[in-house]
């Protein structure tokens, strides 16, 4: 069984190349679910802001793929805090067999996710979560840019200083046994899709 769920809350508005983090999300949680029913596993999909928005149990019914995209496709941004004791009681009620949970999400700073680090250990005891998170582009054009004067000193090491908090995420995750990608928006669908493959490959799931 392999659940998309988003947190729709946490998916900025801002564009990428026309597109919201969400938007990204949806593709990437559409080319997933669709791939690992041709692969003979069971889809399911949870959107979540501070309650549940959809809960579509997993299954390979010929008609589930359909009945995801029109879900997936509903969802907009909401600015509003995920209430994640509510997700883990969800989650732990309605899904009853050990899973795959991919879960969409982001965040800017550590202490941010260390807030969420006990909702992610606990969920991990029961299922194998995969937490997918955003690199932010426009800090890496910063870091790469060549400063011209002071100010621009400051604003390219205050940039390195947030994308070198982003791998220490990935490594925070790591040590709760937790799989971490962190990936920019462009490579959202690829580089979660081939995760998945690599589990698959390796028999996780």
């Amino acid at each position: 069984h392999i659940f998309s769920v988003i947190i729709i809350c946490r998916m900025r508005k801002m564009p990428f190349e026309g597109m919201t983090l969400l938007d990204y999300a949806i593709n990437a949680a559409r080319v997933l679910l669709n791939i690992a029913m041709q692969k003979q596993d069971r889809a399911g999909l949870i959107t979540f802001a501070q309650s549940t928005d959809i809960f579509i149990p997993a299954d390979k019914k010929p008609a589930q793929l359909n009945l995801i995209l029109e879900s997936l496709y509903r969802q907009h941004t909401k600015f509003l805090e995920p209430d994640l004791e509510q997700l883990f009681s969800v989650i732990r009620n309605r899904i009853s067999q050990r899973s795959l949970l991919v879960l969409f999400t982001n965040y800017e700073t550590m202490e941010s996710l260390q807030r969420d680090l006990p909702f992610f250990k606990r969920l991990s005891h029961y299922h194998l979560l995969m937490v997918v998170f955003f690199e932010n582009t426009e800090l890496q054009t910063l870091t790469e840019s060549k400063p011209k004067n002071i100010e621009d000193i400051y604003i390219k090491t205050i940039a390195q200083k947030y994308m070198m908090e982003k791998k220490l995420m990935v490594k925070e995750l790591h040590k709760l046994g937790i799989i971490a990608v962190l990936t920019t928006p462009q490579n959202l669908t690829v580089n979660t899709l081939n995760k998945y493959l690599e589990l698959k490959n390796r028999q996780f799931i």
